[in-house]
Formats: C-alpha cells, sequence, structure tokens
C-alpha cells in the first residue's frame, strides 16, 4: 500500500505570515520521509468536516505550483479539481503547465463537484446534478484532445472550443496522469472506467461494493480493471497513531486498494503528521 499526503488543512502554528514557509517545509519532509505523492483540496473555503469555513484555504492550483517549486520527485495533483471553477481549456493549460515546470509530476484529479456553499457565496454557477456530470465528461474529453497531436475543434454540448491548441505540451505521454474522483455508482465510476487512470473512492463500509461495480463498468466498456489504480483517503487527527494507519490501510489494501491518501485535520504541527507517515510507511511496503 502507498501513502500519499493529502493537505486539506492549512491552521498550523504561526498562521498566515509563515504559511508558505511552513508549507514548503512540510513538502520537503514528506519527500524526504520517503512520500511519493502529494495533492491539495479544491476548495477555496474550508470543508466543514475539518474546520470551520474561515479558516485558511488555499487556491489548489497555485498551491500546486508552489509545491513543484519546493520538491524534486513526487507526484502532484488535485484531490479532486472542482469542474465547475474553470473552463476546461484552462484546467488543461494549468495542468500542462504545471507538469512542464514540474519536470513531468502533474496530474489531473477531477470530479462533478458539490459544494454548492461556497459556490454560492463566491458567485460560481452551481449547476443540477445532470450537467455537472455533462460537463465532467466533456472536460475531461477536451482535457484528453488537448493533449493530443489533434488541434481540431471540440463542439460538444456545453462546451466549443474553436482550435485545441496546447503548446508546450505535457511532458508527460500520452498525458499527465488522471484521476476521477467519487463513488457514484452509475455516472463516475463509469467514467472512471472510460477514461481515468485511477479512481478515488471513500473509505466506506461500502468501498468494496463500490470496487465491484468499478469492475462491472470496465467488463462493459472492455477495460481491463487491474489498468485501473485504486486510490482512498484516510482522515487522522491528533489521537492518531501510526498503528492505527497501518491497521485502516491494511484493512483498504485487502479489498483492493493500492494508495491511500492520508488528511490531517487538527493538526497544528506538520512534522508530527510526517513522523506518523514515516512509522507507518514499512509496515505497509
Amino acid at each position: 500500500m502507498e501513502l500519499g499526503l493529502h493537505i486539506a488543512d492549512f491552521t498550523w502554528s504561526g498562521g498566515a505570515p509563515v504559511l508558505g514557509r511552513t508549507l514548503a517545509s512540510h513538502a520537503r519532509n514528506a519527500e524526504a520521509a520517503g512520500i511519493t505523492r502529494i495533492t491539495v483540496m479544491d476548495h477555496f473555503w474550508q470543508l466543514r468536516g475539518i474546520g470551520p469555513v474561515e479558516h485558511e484555504m488555499l487556491e489548489a492550483y497555485a498551491a500546486l505550483s508552489f509545491l513543484a517549486a519546493h520538491t524534486e520527485r513526487v507526484q502532484l495533483h488535485a484531490l479532486v479539481t472542482g469542474v465547475i471553477y474553470r473552463e476546461p481549456a484552462l484546467l488543461a493549460k494549468q495542468v500542462t503547465t504545471l507538469d512542464v515546470l514540474s519536470e513531468g509530476r502533474a496530474g489531473l484529479g477531477i470530479g462533478a463537484a458539490w459544494n454548492v456553499e461556497e459556490s454560492e457565496g463566491l458567485g460560481f454557477r452551481f449547476p443540477p446534478v445532470a450537467e455537472r456530470f455533462e460537463r465532467l465528461e466533456e472536460t475531461i474529453q477536451i482535457c484528453l484532445q488537448m493533449w493530443s497531436d489533434s488541434e481540431a475543434p471540440f463542439d460538444g454540448k456545453h462546451y466549443h472550443l474553436g482550435r485545441t491548441l496546447n503548446s508546450p505540451q505535457s511532458l508527460q505521454r500520452p498525458r499527465p496522469y488522471l484521476m476521477i474522483g467519487g463513488g457514484g455508482e452509475k455516472k463516475t465510476l463509469r467514467l472512471v472506467a472510460t477514461y481515468a487512470d485511477a479512481c478515488n473512492i471513500s473509505a466506506s463500509p461500502e468501498a468494496g461494493h463500490k470496487l465491484d461495480v468499478l469492475r462491472q463498468h470496465c467488463e462493459d466498456v472492455g477495460r481491463d480493471y487491474e489498468q485501473v489504480e485504486k486510490t482512498t483517503m484516510i482522515i487522522i487527527d491528533p489521537a492518531t497513531t501510526s498503528d492505527d494507519i497501518v491497521r485502516t490501510a491494511s484493512g483498504l489494501r485487502d479489498l483492493g486498494f493500492t494508495a491511500a491518501y492520508i488528511a490531517a485535520k487538527g493538526i497544528t504541527e506538520p512534522a508530527k503528521v510526517i513522523d506518523l507517515l514515516a512509522a507507518a510507511l514499512p509496515e505497509l511496503g
């Protein structure tokens, strides 16, 4: 089981005046400890399950670019990008730019978006769920086209592009890593089977069932189920021990997951998170 670091809580000792310094150190320490992937949320307000909405939250792609400058090896992506927050061509360009500047370490994690509270608060249009999934599929198609050799127009239901030129191209070929997040059985997991390198499914009691559904979708579209990386997330807090992480991750590995992103909440000293991960990694290797 591979462990990744998902940075979801930026409320650390010292606050905003030293946030950049703390984040850079946190990422470097994670890489030195053997973590191979670092992700951030694509939200503008803190999630209520992690802290008050007023707590610190960084914009995802600016934060990822900062992390790229302070790391050398880790894979970087959002977990996951809300499809309604950016025009598809801009998103493709952002991920491409991150890939080039990080020397081939960027990925696209994407989902249909769900946070109506922050969308309404900040003025983002929040379409009905059916439209969000239509936009999600078209966005994936546009990104894939922009990462290909084609500069042809794209004419979809929601998006219309006259020329899908993308220069420079991503260093990763044929394209950057693509993850689709969520466990929706009819739409999300079908999109995973059709397009993605990886899924990200909640570590809930239904997780094993979700993987079975994904397997069926893969069979339906003629995709090798084993080609899809199965990832999940483990939430830790100040009471969590490294043994807790090992026990939870081992159970998820038995279900078929191969990577777990560790997300801390309420831990104000990032070094404690790295200590926990460093202790857990040898037990899961």
